[in-house]
């Protein structure tokens, strides 16, 4: 699998947000301090479009963040994102955690990606900052049905019970 790769464009008050090969943990302290910074700041804000068309993998916490990019526009009575997805491994994992209740989902393939910007990737964050990211992203999954809070409770207990043992 390739590397994990972010890009992104804003255009017009749209966010296009590209993850190019394999999406996981090590990687997202990047996309949340893109989710967090620009697009959860920015007034401007229009629309978000993900392309997953070249995406070989992605993780849970992955997902957990572009959750919350869905949570974010419903916020501001933006409407929901649009996600990009032609590879039918990750678009059975997309349904299965009901991103196609918060997401339009189209299986179709991106027309831009000249014009996209590198996504700086993030090093040495602390075993807490990445703990505590894992522990959001999940929450933000369970938030999305009774199945993801099932699936993930076990989880972000154990992690919320070893955060607070390491404190």
């Amino acid at each position: 699998m390739d590397a994990c790769k972010m890009q992104y464009a804003v255009l017009n008050g749209t966010y296009v947000l590209k993850l190019v090969g394999d999406v996981r943990v090590p990687t997202c302290t990047a996309l949340e301090s893109f989710v967090d910074q620009r697009i959860k700041e920015d007034e401007g804000l229009r629309a978000v479009l993900i392309d997953l068309t070249t995406t070989e993998a992605i993780d849970s916490t992955a997902l957990g963040l572009l959750a919350r990019i869905a949570v974010i526009l419903k916020q501001r009575g933006l409407g929901r994102p649009v996600l990009l997805c032609i590879n039918p491994d990750i678009e059975r994992i997309l349904l299965s955690m009901g991103f196609d209740k918060v997401f339009r989902m189209l299986r179709t393939s991106s027309a831009l990606s000249s014009s996209l910007e590198e996504l700086p990737i993030i090093g040495d964050i602390s075993e807490d900052a990445v703990t505590q990211q894992v522990i959001d992203a999940h929450r933000t999954l369970m938030s999305l049905n009774e199945s993801n809070t099932e699936a993930f409770r076990s989880l972000v207990d154990a992690l919320e019970s070893e955060k607070r043992c390491r404190d």
